[in-house]
């Protein structure tokens, strides 16, 4: 078995849903700040949009999130990010995501209030590792 297909197994619906709600805030900012730049990067199944697809720059950062929160040493229990003991993320990609973050958390209430919701409960949990 590959480490793909063993990451898979051990991705529960908590990692799931917080794919699925970072790839939503990176969408919602590349929407917003890259509104000029060609967007032909598809983000395919977690989002249902008419047209999820990301310019270059937001696509580098969303694989990159997507990879982290696969092999997240926490799983299923993890907290979410800002909350975390072990910063994962490189300095660079790190800023990136907390820039998206900033711009996409409050604009998040209005376009997917559930996710932002659950986002919001998730953030009360704290990791005892």
């Amino acid at each position: 078995m590959t480490s793909k297909a063993r990451a898979a197994r051990r991705e529960g619906p908590r990692i799931r849903r917080e794919k699925v709600t970072v790839a939503h805030m990176i969408l919602v900012y590349c929407r917003g700040m890259h509104q000029e730049a060609e967007k032909r990067n598809s983000i395919g199944g977690e989002i249902q949009s008419s047209r999820p697809l990301l310019c270059d720059e937001c696509y580098a950062l969303y694989e990159y999130s997507q990879k982290r929160l696969t092999y997240c040493r926490f799983g299923e229990e993890k907290t979410t990010c800002a909350n975390c003991p072990v910063h994962c993320y490189a300095p660079q990609e790190r800023e990136e995501i907390k820039q998206v973050m900033r711009y996409a958390g409050a604009r998040m209430l209005f376009k997917h209030p559930w996710l932002a919701f659950r986002h919001l409960l998730d953030g009360r949990h704290r990791n005892s590792s």
